[in-house]
């Protein structure tokens, strides 16, 4: 990337400011671990849940909130999130968030536990938008769990989609990048999904379900 387009990428990224509530979560959830979400990439997901009116997300991968914070913060009042993940420290950092941000108890189900024994309990179209940041050998299976759980016009998104810009190397061929190369062109491909890779953060891929 040439100066003049990183600056570009840097100002973009910082264009819309986070809450304090949000940059309190992110630093948080890099201190356990769970790499948060860039300011670039939480405004992204802001617009769409807002863009989409987005009353019921699914999130799998809770890390400590900060995703849940710029989620919540696009949804309507009567919004509600809920999100998954493995680690019981995550799901209590992001109670913690939530509770600070001032966010009313009722509108988070933080549920922990592996997703891909959560998913197949979950309501077939009842999801507005579904936003996918976690393990990602398993994106495959959560992108079909997220295709079944959204309403026709639902919105899916992918954090990680240009994997430290390695997905766009033809020469990086581990498996985590092929992995996620693979299902970029697969969703490209998905005559449900109508998709843009958005080269916000680490790389976010938006889908409308059809």
């Amino acid at each position: 990337m040439s100066g003049a387009r990183l600056a570009s990428w840097a100002y973009a990224e910082d264009f819309v400011a986070e809450s304090e509530a949000a940059e309190a979560a992110r630093r948080l959830g890099a201190e356990l671990g769970a790499t948060p979400i860039g300011t670039g990439t939480g405004a992204a997901l802001r617009l769409l849940a807002a863009a989409g009116g987005a009353r019921a997300v699914m999130e799998i991968g809770t890390g400590g909130g900060t995703s849940g914070l710029w989620l919540l913060s696009g949804m309507p009042a009567d919004g509600v999130l809920t999100t998954i993940d493995v680690d019981a420290e995550h799901s209590r950092a992001a109670r913690a968030a939530y509770a600070a941000a001032g966010v009313a108890h009722q509108r988070t189900r933080v549920i922990s536990g592996a997703a891909l024994d959560v998913l197949p309990r979950m309501t077939d179209g009842a999801y507005d938008l579904v936003f996918i940041d976690a393990d990602k050998p398993s994106y495959p299976a959560y992108v079909e769990h997220a295709v079944r759980l959204l309403r026709p016009g639902g919105i899916l998104a992918l954090d990680n989609m240009l994997w430290h810009d390695k997905v766009a190397d033809p020469a990086a061929r581990d498996k985590t990048t092929a992995t996620l190369r693979e299902l970029g062109k697969s969703i490209r491909e998905d005559e449900r999904l109508m998709p843009s890779l958005l080269p916000v953060g680490d790389g976010l891929l938006a889908a409308v379900k059809k």
